[in-house]
C-alpha cells in the first residue's frame, strides 16, 4: 500500500516538476518577445532607436512637469505623439487636449495597435510562444496528462455491448442489473483487464479458472443454465464469459431465489440485503422486503461514492480472497474509465502482468 502511494507522489512530482521547467522557460520566451515588440513599436513611432535616449515627448512632459494623460497609464498604452506639433495650435503648450487626444487616436491609433513594422515573423513567434503557454496551462489542470488503456479493452467492450443484449443477464426475481446499466457497464471489462489481463484464453490450472471473467468451469455452469444460452458455457467464448460474469454480478448485488434439489425456493440474500450495506451504497439503511424476492435496498444506488462502494464490495465476492488493495485498484479502474491518464490508473496498468490472482 505504502509503496504504491509513495510510487503515485512521486510520478506526480516528477510530472509537476517537468511542467513548472517548462512554464518558466515559456514565461521567458513571452517576456523576450514582449520587450522586443516595445523596442520596435517604440522605434516605428519615435522615428528613431529607443536606445537613441529620451524621446522629444518625454522630455516635454519632464518640462511641463505634468501629462495628464499618462498619470494613469503607463507610456506603452499613450497616444503617440502627432506628426506635427499641436503646440503651435495650443499656445498654452498643452498639446494633451482632450480634443486633441481624440484626434491622435482617431487618426493614428494607440502605440498597442497593428505596427508596419512588426514583422511577420515576429508575430508567428509570439502567437506560438503564447498558444505553448496556453498548452502548458491546460496539461497543468489535467489530473493525469495523457495516457490511454490498452488496446484490448476496446475489444472487450465492444463484446460486453454485444453480451449485455441477453436480457437474461439480470439477477432474478430481484431484477438487478448494475453490470449492463450504461453508467456502470465498465465493471465488465474492467474486472476482465484485472483478472485476466482480457485474455479469453485465460486458465489458471491452480484454481480451475477459465475465461475472460475468471470463474471456474462449475460455477460457470450453474450460472449458464438461466441465461438461456445457445449452447453449452463455453468459458473461453468472451460473449459467453461476460454473460455469465454480468448474471453473477448483478445475482452478488440483489441475491437469487433458487430451487433446491428437493424442489424448494432458495432464496440467497446479495450485498443489497442487508442495511448497513444499503447505508453505505444509498445512504438511507431501509430495505424492501417482499415473499420469495432477496431483500434489496429502498433507494437506488446513484452516487459515485455509493458506486464506488458497491464495486469494491463486488469484487471481493467476484474474486474469494481478493485483498482491499486489489478491490480499491478495481474501484480506480471503475471511477476513470472515462480518464486513463490519470496518474494512479497508469500506475494499476504497470503493475497488472505481474498481478496474480489469489488462490
Amino acid at each position: 500500500m505504502r509503496t504504491h502511494f509513495e510510487s503515485t507522489i512521486r510520478l506526480k512530482g516528477q510530472r509537476l516538476a517537468d511542467l513548472k521547467s517548462k512554464t518558466a522557460d515559456l514565461e521567458r520566451k513571452l517576456t523576450d518577445a514582449r520587450v522586443s515588440l516595445e523596442r520596435e513599436l517604440a522605434e516605428f513611432a519615435g522615428g528613431q532607436p529607443a536606445a537613441a535616449g529620451k524621446s522629444q515627448e518625454t522630455r516635454d512632459r519632464e518640462d511641463s512637469g505634468h501629462d495628464h494623460y499618462a498619470d494613469s497609464m503607463p507610456d506603452f498604452y499613450a497616444a503617440p505623439k502627432p506628426a506635427h506639433d499641436y503646440r503651435s495650435a495650443n499656445p498654452g503648450g498643452q498639446w494633451h487636449s482632450p480634443d486633441g487626444r481624440t484626434e491622435v487616436l482617431v487618426n493614428h491609433g494607440r502605440r498597442s495597435a497593428y505596427s508596419p513594422g512588426l514583422s511577420r515573423g515576429r508575430k508567428a513567434a509570439i502567437g506560438a510562444a503564447a498558444g505553448a503557454v496556453l498548452v502548458a496551462i491546460l496539461v497543468m489542470m489535467r489530473p493525469g496528462g495523457g495516457g490511454s488503456w490498452p488496446s484490448s479493452v476496446a475489444v472487450v467492450q465492444s463484446e460486453a455491448a454485444r453480451a449485455c443484449r441477453n436480457p437474461n443477464v439480470m439477477s432474478e426475481p430481484g431484477q438487478v442489473n448494475f453490470a449492463c446499466a450504461k453508467t456502470t457497464r465498465q465493471i465488465l471489462w474492467v474486472f476482465a483487464l484485472m483478472t485476466s489481463a482480457d485474455n479469453p484464453n485465460f486458465a489458471d490450472t491452480k484454481t480451475g479458472r477459465l475465461g475472460l471473467e475468471p470463474i471456474t468451469p462449475a460455477q460457470g455452469g450453474e450460472v449458464a443454465w438461466s441465461l438461456n444460452l445457445h449452447h453449452p458455457y463455453n468459458p473461453a467464448n468472451p460473449i459467453d464469459s461476460l454473460e455469465v460474469a454480468a448474471r453473477a454480478i448483478n445475482n452478488i448485488i440483489g441475491g437469487a431465489t433458487l430451487t433446491s434439489s428437493r424442489g424448494r425456493q432458495v432464496v440467497e440474500p446479495g450485498l443489497e440485503s442487508h442495511p448497513a450495506n444499503c447505508a453505505r451504497y444509498t445512504g438511507s439503511a431501509a430495505i424492501t422486503a417482499r415473499a420469495g424476492f432477496p431483500s434489496l435496498c429502498a433507494r437506488p444506488v446513484i452516487s459515485p461514492a455509493g458506486q464506488a462502494a458497491l464495486v469494491a464490495g463486488i469484487y471481493r465476492k467476484w474474486i474469494v480472497g481478493a485483498t482491499p488493495m486489489a478491490a480499491h485498484d478495481a474501484v480506480v479502474l471503475f471511477e476513470n474509465a472515462a480518464d486513463p491518464g490519470d496518474g494512479r490508473v497508469q500506475a494499476i496498468l504497470k503493475k497488472l502482468p505481474d498481478s496474480k490472482l489469489p488462490a
